[in-house]
């Protein structure tokens, strides 16, 4: 599993009383657009506690987009506003995916 930002010393216990008080795992969204091409793309996971403000960890994903987003025809502009509306939003919510990641224990490949 790719790493999740703001888990950085916590244990189990302190994420679960987290996740009480209404934290939440989103990933933020930014555009980047060269001419005739644009990129979509995803950030990591961030862990946002509860109180925390989400829209302020997208920031910087929302100024990559506002400032490198639009110039793409024709899904720059189309592919931007989805970005920004994910970013202003609070970005995805990922939390239950990523609680039932948790609880599956990650297998890995037996040596041939």
């Amino acid at each position: 599993m790719a790493k999740i930002k703001g888990l950085e010393g916590l244990t189990h216990n302190d994420i679960n009383r987290e996740l009480e008080r209404g934290a939440k795992f989103v990933f933020y969204q930014y555009t980047i657009s060269i001419l005739v091409m644009t990129f979509r793309r995803s950030s990591s996971v961030y862990f946002i506690k509860g109180g925390e403000s989400a829209v302020t960890k997208g920031l910087g994903f929302s100024l990559i987009t506002f400032l490198l987003g639009w110039w793409g025809i024709p899904w720059g502009p189309i592919y931007s506003i989805g970005s920004l509306f994910n970013n202003f939003t609070g970005g995805k919510d990922v939390t239950a995916s990523v609680i039932a990641s948790f609880a599956t224990p990650e297998t890995t490949p037996e040596p041939r």
